[in-house]
């Protein structure tokens, strides 16, 4: 076999191991937010993360719920994505779902993926509404360093949320 048709399944090989792991990555991400499990969650981030959760807020004030600034929402580095998220999901009963990525592999150390999501989210009793169902697309980008794929950045577009 040619030096080059070699180089070309190694590199397919590769990609397919690349997206077989950020599709790993983000099943952790949804299993670990709605368990709750903070630490192992935030490590699925790099350290200088990104997530832009604008949109969100735009989505929550419209159900009634006071969002502040919505400059607020987005957050930068692992730590301040993990406080913000477990803050705002203690005593919420959270479901999410991630569906049909569109990948795009930008290099073998970046991957960007379009996610559809769905969400069912209840609040505690006292809380402005009782939860809501939500639809959406996640659009991230995954980098790999040290050989470990991490979420560089995330933002949430919303496309629908009904009350519940």
């Amino acid at each position: 076999m040619p030096d080059t048709a070699k180089d070309s399944i190694e590199r397919r090989l590769n990609e397919n191991e690349a997206l077989r792991a950020v599709s790993t990555l983000k099943a952790h991400y949804f299993r670990l937010m709605d368990q709750k499990q903070w630490a192992e969650w935030a490590d699925l981030f790099a350290e200088d993360a990104v997530m832009d959760m604008r949109g969100e807020a735009e989505s929550m004030a419209k159900l009634g719920m006071d969002v502040g600034d919505s400059a607020g929402w987005l957050l930068r580095s692992r730590a301040h994505i993990r406080g913000a998220v477990e803050a705002a999901l203690t005593g919420v009963v959270s479901v999410h779902h991630g569906h049909m990525p569109e990948f795009t592999i930008v290099s073998p150390d970046e991957i960007r993926a379009i996610w559809a999501m769905e969400d069912i989210i209840k609040y505690p009793a006292g809380a402005p509404i009782s939860g809501f169902h939500g639809y959406g697309h996640y659009h991230d980008t995954y980098t790999r360093s040290a050989g470990v794929w991490r979420i560089q950045e995330t933002a949430l577009q919303r496309l629908q949320v009904t009350p519940s």
